[in-house]
């Protein structure tokens, strides 16, 4: 089973009427601000709804059909809550039209008292979840059943049937031959040897996971419920230490939700001398995306394991 994907549509008012009736149309659309891809807006239909648009060029319909897979594998675990999926779509519009995903609007709200808590026991659950999307060669370990995307960057998903494999062959060394022209022959070299022992820092998960993929606190919001959800997911199989290492990177989440987590599903003994091995990709991403700012941490983690 491929996790499933929603309607797609040839324009906006078709699948406004598709949803919610023929009669259905926008009277108020309202700029949303946050994320720096794609452009978001409220849309307020004359039927007293309210749904949530993100809009890109015609061409990136593809990070809207990829953000859809990923919303909806984490949906079917039954774990952790994600925005409703509505549907995704291209519109002629003015010019050269635009593509966009459509998902139920969340009003936000302020986080439950036991809201860390909940959201650690919730990854948690997520991440010891059954896999069950499968490709031509059956379940997948490692990988997903098509290409995403990181940030404003592809992310490629071939599945490996190893996890050091696949997180070698689709992240690190990708990210590495796309940022080459920064680092001297030296690092070069220690970046090389990185890669070739990379099973001497990294196990096999006991079960692989789905993971979130971009898991930083940006890309959690806290829902009607006072409950996180889940947004913007870049997700895979893997290991789960990855959406665990990336939670620490960018400010960290709370204590308890890190206490919440290791009561439903515990580490493995010595995360923390993977954690920044993992952070890597997530760092070379940044430094492929935003500049040279980036070279220094990307150096130093390399130099913690080579060194």
């Amino acid at each position: 089973m491929q996790t499933k994907l929603p309607a797609h549509f040839d324009s906006l008012a078709s699948s406004l009427v598709s949803i919610f009736g023929n009669s259905v149309k926008v009277i108020q659309t309202d700029r949303v601000s946050g994320g720096d891809i794609n452009r978001a807006y409220a849309l307020t239909l004359n039927n007293g709804e309210k749904v949530f648009m993100k809009a890109n060029e015609k061409s990136r319909e593809a990070f809207f059909t990829a953000e859809a897979a990923g919303l909806n594998a984490i949906a079917e675990t039954n774990t952790i809550g994600t925005p409703e999926i509505l549907c995704t779509g291209t519109d002629p519009g003015e010019e050269n039209g635009y593509s966009f995903l459509l998902l139920k609007f969340i009003k936000s709200s302020k986080p439950k008292q036991d809201y860390w808590e909940t959201l650690g026991h919730e990854l948690a659950e997520m991440h010891k979840a059954e896999i069950k999307i499968k490709n031509e060669s059956g379940l997948i370990n490692s990988g997903f059943f098509q290409d995403n995307f990181i940030g404003a960057r592809p992310q490629k998903n071939t599945p490996c049937e190893k996890w050091i494999t696949f997180f070698r062959d689709q992240r690190l060394l990708p990210q590495f031959k796309a940022a080459d022209s920064y680092f001297t022959s030296h690092e070069r070299e220690l970046n090389t040897k990185l890669l070739d022992n990379l099973d001497k820092f990294l196990i096999e998960p006991k079960l692989p996971s789905l993971l979130h993929g971009d898991l930083w606190n940006g890309n959690v919001m806290c829902g009607p419920e006072g409950k996180g959800i889940l947004i913007d997911p870049a997700c895979y199989i893997g290991n789960a230490e990855v959406d665990l290492a990336m939670t620490e990177l960018f400010g960290g989440f709370s204590p308890v939700f890190y206490k919440a987590y290791k009561e439903v599903y515990p580490l493995e003994p010595e995360y923390e001398s993977r954690r920044d091995l993992y952070n890597l990709y997530q760092l070379l991403n940044h430094l492929n995306l935003f500049g040279r700012s980036y070279l220094g941490p990307v150096n130093s983690i390399v130099s913690e394991y080579t060194e």
